[in-house]
């Protein structure tokens, strides 16, 4: 079967269609009989994918943001289970954060994309899953390969996702606006979390990351240290401490310099409990690779070596 590729033009700001004409060209070279298809409503291409999957192609490439390949990912399973264990999953990374090709050293701009899957080579990929609540209380699971959250982050990315400003300007405006608006009238959310690893703390907490790669937040080098491939999240706690010292391990994220700050801490697992207290102010809201995924309770997990990837 010929390659299928799944297209959001609407992400980067539409920038994806604008350069679409040249990235399809880009993309002819290496695909010549490649199918595509295009996705315009939250949850599409997820659907798209899973389609493709079972129609046989065993090359999925997706030309996007960090949403879209989330999408993608999430339509390589059904019912818990792979649809095509032996299919391959690309990317060309066109939206307006480019989180995932951080951690693999990929350029910005579809040029750098494609000239990566020119020379790529096939390695596995894990992938998280957590499982937590709807709004509603309905379980909900998803599955992510960059970064899962949930605290500040959770509520920021739930703030973006309902604002009509994130479509009127850039993503960095959009985030920053919406990240000062919050961060005015947060307070930190007392949870406990425990992992398989034998950490188990109760704390009022800024922000937990549960890290398969290294970036989040459009540019935050969140767990510097995360590799994709070894079978752990790397779990970046930030909280029970002053407010001062959190927000100074805040200014540090971008440059990966918080985790020697008071209040951080990273523990590695590949699983990890996370409930609000009986005195948990408000919902606690997960959100995964940038897209809002539910509340805790939540129980996230690791799939090693899941999906292969071409990068």
């Amino acid at each position: 079967m010929t390659a299928f590729v799944v297209v959001n033009p609407t992400s980067g700001n539409g920038g994806t269609g604008h350069d679409w004409p040249k990235i399809r060209a880009g993309l002819e070279l290496l695909f010549p009989l490649m199918t595509v298809s295009e996705s315009h409503a939250r949850g599409e291409a997820a659907k798209l994918v899973r389609a493709a999957l079972k129609e046989g192609h065993l090359d999925i490439i997706t030309v996007g943001g960090d949403g879209t390949i989330n999408e993608a990912i999430n339509g390589f399973f059904e019912n818990g289970a792979a649809v095509s264990p032996d299919a391959v999953f690309g990317f060309v990374s066109s939206g307006s954060g480019g989180d995932f090709r951080r951690t693999f050293g990929i350029g910005s701009g579809y040029e750098a994309a494609i000239a990566r899957l020119k020379q790529s080579r096939i390695r596995r990929l894990d992938v998280g899953r957590v499982a937590c609540l709807s709004p509603k209380g309905e379980p909900v699971s998803r599955y992510f390969v960059n970064v899962a959250s949930f605290g500040f982050s959770g509520q920021l990315v739930a703030r973006i996702n309902r604002a009509r400003i994130a479509r009127l300007f850039g993503g960095g405006f959009a985030r920053a606006f919406h990240a000062l608006a919050a961060l005015i009238g947060w307070r930190p959310q007392r949870v406990r979390l425990i992992t398989n690893a034998g950490y188990d703390e109760i704390a009022g907490i800024a922000n937990v990351a549960v890290a398969n790669g290294r970036w989040f937040g459009g540019g935050l080098r969140i767990a510097p240290q995360a590799e994709p491939g070894d079978g752990l999240f790397d779990i970046v706690v930030m909280g029970g401490t002053p407010r001062r010292h959190i927000l100074r391990a805040l200014k540090k994220v971008r440059s990966g310099a918080h985790l020697s700050e008071p209040g951080v801490r990273l523990v590695r697992a590949s699983r990890l409990m996370a409930a609000p207290t009986v005195d948990t102010h408000g919902a606690v809201t997960v959100e995964t690779d940038g897209e809002s995924a539910g509340l805790l309770p939540a129980t996230f997990e690791i799939l090693p070596s899941a999906i292969n990837l071409r990068c």
